[in-house]
């Protein structure tokens, strides 16, 4: 038995779905954590794209068991959506489970996200996705949100469940929703049946279902959302999403214990990018960071836009490295920088005025607006390296620097990817079934 933690080391859209993907075939359950429908996860198989947004990355694999857990906020429409997508395309959803302590997110919380954002002026714009996460996640912690299991609560039950959902709502929605408050009670009451049995078939007591497979000495995944630095702690606040990405977040809408985790894998691009607002220290605006946008499709697979793009950052890494206690890292997309003739890496920060270098990554937004990068340039491999499967046949200037990253980082790569499919990858060290080859050690 095991269970193994993959996340994102750094502002989403790192790859994570592939990792895990990869990993399912190993794994006998995986758990998609936390997040909701603004996650977009993409994973290729048999040439064939999937852009999950709530179904967890292990979900092409028969037999696999998949649970979206309860620190998850779910759009019902988009969710059946999924499931009936990929049933039209010849897979099963039988093994998919839903947590009853999820919350649900309504086409209220999605308008007025939108909403919201829309007043924001340049310097105040968070870049939501607008489906509704930020005011799911409020009224979570507001103790007024809707979860699956209320669903199947009796009418008189859900009305009023609905009536404290919508009430401290009124003024919020004026100028949003053009509905009288009954009328949003009754629109909202009949959104809760149409969902309620569409979703009857998958849901289930998340924390019971987990431990049960665990009984059974299942092989246990635990899917992350977004990435480290869109934490709503530990990330770029404000411009971060409204849940915990970090592997203590992901045991908490699991329903598991920190001491249970075996290991936990960090994926990174080799190199950063970014969707939407807020500070990228590497951020690269000339042709190198076009390059690299055009030859890894970088696009947001929930947003369409054009991701930002920048030198992998060392600063950043090890700092994901100390908050999630990272075992190993997954390196994704180096096949990306085949063509450059130099790489760079972040090794440090310094301050514009005086230099003074700085080596962690700061804790306040306007400290990133006074540093800038300090790089170590290495020789790019200027070869395609798509077709390589084996660590020891990658160009001796790709190995350089992937060492060089993980001495700065203090993790060992376990996994290196070198392309979209399965079969683009390299298994230096499995974390659920152990070494495939020699992991590159920490120099």
């Amino acid at each position: 038995m095991a269970i193994v933690i993959v996340l994102g080391t750094q502002w989403g859209d790192e790859g994570k779905a592939k990792i895990t993907d990869l990993l399912a075939e190993s794994a006998d359950v995986v758990v998609r954590c936390q997040g909701g429908c603004n996650a977009g996860h993409t994973v290729t198989h048999n040439g064939e794209v999937f852009k999950f947004h709530l179904i967890p990355s292990g979900m092409l694999y028969d037999n696999k068991h998949c649970i979206i857990g309860a620190g998850t906020v779910i759009d019902p429409a988009v969710l059946v959506r999924e499931i009936e997508e990929i049933q039209a395309k010849g897979y099963k959803a039988d093994g998919l489970r839903l947590s009853t302590r999820a919350h649900l997110t309504t086409p209220y919380q999605t308008a007025l996200d939108k909403a919201q954002e829309s007043k924001r002026d340049d310097k105040t714009k968070i870049g939501t996705t607008g489906r509704g996460i930020g005011p799911t996640y409020a009224d979570k912690v507001g103790r007024r949100g809707l979860r699956i299991g209320d669903l199947y609560e009796t009418e008189d039950i859900l009305k009023q469940k609905i009536e404290n959902f919508l009430q401290p709502k009124q003024a919020e929605l004026a100028g949003v929703i053009d509905k009288a408050y009954e009328e949003q009670v009754t629109e909202l009451m009949d959104f809760c049946r149409t969902y309620r049995e569409k979703l009857k078939p998958y849901i289930c007591d998340s924390v019971s279902t987990v431990h049960d497979h665990l009984g059974q000495n299942a092989q246990v995944l635990l899917e992350g959302a977004q990435g480290t630095f869109l934490d709503v702690d530990y990330g770029t606040y404000p411009y971060v999403t409204s849940s915990n990405t970090l592997a203590s977040g992901l045991c908490t809408g699991a329903g598991l214990g920190p001491t249970q985790i075996d290991k936990v894998i960090g994926v990174t691009k080799a190199y950063t990018t970014r969707v939407g607002e807020g500070p990228f220290p590497t951020e690269l605006k000339d042709s190198i960071g076009e390059h690299i946008g055009d030859v890894g499709q970088e696009f947001g697979t929930t947003t369409g836009r054009r991701r930002r793009c920048g030198w992998v950052d060392a600063v950043m890494l090890k700092y994901a490295a100390r908050v999630n206690g990272l075992t190993g890292l997954a390196m994704t997309k180096l096949d990306v920088l085949d063509a450059l003739a130099e790489v760079k890496i972040c090794v440090a920060y310094r301050d514009k005025k005086s230099g003074e270098p700085l080596e962690s990554f700061p804790s306040q937004l306007s400290s990133l607006d006074t540093i800038e990068p300090v790089y170590e340039t290495l020789p790019g491999w200027q070869t395609s390296i798509t077709d390589i499967r084996k660590e020891a046949d990658l160009p001796q200037a790709a190995r350089e620097f992937l060492t060089r990253l993980s001495a700065l980082v203090g993790v060992p790569i376990d996994i290196i990817s070198v392309g979209p499919e399965r079969n683009q990858t390299m298994v230096l060290n499995h974390p659920i079934i152990g070494p495939q080859g020699c992991a590159m050690a920490v120099s």
